[in-house]
């Protein structure tokens, strides 16, 4: 059978399965499985910044953190509806992306990771501040989204809402990688001095990716936080940045595919081995360094294209140099 129709069925019988999840599990895989979602989208946000153009990003819980408090400031505060809420984070998610990527894109690779790694600290130590945030103890009472008069209360109605948000995320992902701007990100992750060789602004092409990355990021806050009802500066630390970034790595990095299987990598691995809770955080780590040891190109690796040399063929081109 080709491998396309076999792909294309696997992906089917995965939103299959997904999309009953409700009705056949309970509220605690649910909330599993939401969580997992939550991290796809934040995975295809991050796999923008390091799996398209090449930037290494400590510090993009800040990006999630700003369409959380984002929504629930708006929700609870102001009364404004979910869905105006999450184009207002969006947007200031945007804008977080060209305040932190403007002036310190120049910079590359381990400067670039710190500076967004500082970056990030100075939005969750500005939350614990700040009397708008709630402070140290966060917002509470984030109401759920609706639709008209119809409400989506309970685990089911968020569920099905992030569901849907991961399906269109993953459709706007791919698109942007196939897209001309996409194949300007590629080659500035394998070489910006070529790259910008061949005309492209590499200051420009990269804010880019750190803008479309922080609005996809900002997505996935907002809908933590109405899955949540209530959000905290301890949600957004370094941790949470770690964890997004290992399942980026951990899937295969520029691999959509890959970004669902390391999020939900990372998510259900650990809650299978809450049996072992002294020693579940020790197994998930030793089980990450086996993981790079032996498959370090990621569960989804890109496909290597065949090469006539690695074919072990020569093509009339390379034989006319030859003779």
């Amino acid at each position: 059978m080709n491998k396309t129709v076999l792909k294309v069925a696997a992906l089917g019988v995965l939103v299959l399965v997904l999309a009953l999840m409700p009705v056949v599990s309970d509220n605690y895989w649910i909330d599993v499985a939401l969580m997992a979602m939550i991290y796809i989208i934040l995975a295809l946000g991050l796999n923008i910044v390091v799996g398209y153009c090449g930037l290494l990003d400590l510090g993009f819980s800040a990006f999630f953190a700003v369409g959380a408090y984002t929504t629930g400031i708006l929700m609870t505060q102001y009364h404004i509806s979910f869905w105006i809420a999450i184009v207002v984070s969006a947007f200031l998610s945007a804008i977080a992306g060209i305040i932190i990527g403007a002036p310190t894109l120049r910079l590359r690779s381990d400067y670039l990771a710190i500076v967004t790694l500082g970056f990030g600290e100075i939005v969750r130590i500005s939350a614990i501040n700040l009397h708008f945030t709630g402070g140290a103890s966060g917002i509470f009472g984030i109401p759920k989204p609706s639709i008209g008069s119809f409400q989506l209360t309970g685990l089911t109605g968020v569920y099905y809402l992030a569901f849907i948000a991961v399906l269109v995320m993953i459709f706007i992902v791919r698109r942007l990688g196939d897209s001309r701007l996409g194949r300007a990100w590629k080659y500035i992750r394998e070489d910006e001095d070529a790259a910008e060789a061949m005309g492209i602004n590499r200051w420009k092409t990269k804010l880019l990716a750190y803008i479309f990355g922080a609005i996809v990021g900002g997505f996935g806050g907002s809908i933590f936080a109405v899955k949540m009802t209530a959000i905290s500066p301890q949600s957004f630390n370094f941790t949470q940045s770690a964890m997004i970034l290992l399942a980026v790595v951990l899937g295969g990095l520029g691999r959509i595919p890959g970004m669902v299987l390391g999020a939900v990598f990372v998510i259900l691995l650990p809650e299978v081995m809450r049996d072992f809770a002294d020693w579940r955080l020790l197994i998930f780590g030793g089980l990450l360094v086996v993981m790079m040891i032996f498959r370090p190109e990621g569960l989804w690796p890109s496909a290597k294209e065949k090469t006539p040399a690695s074919s072990g063929k020569e093509t009339e081109a390379d034989q006319n140099v030859a003779g």
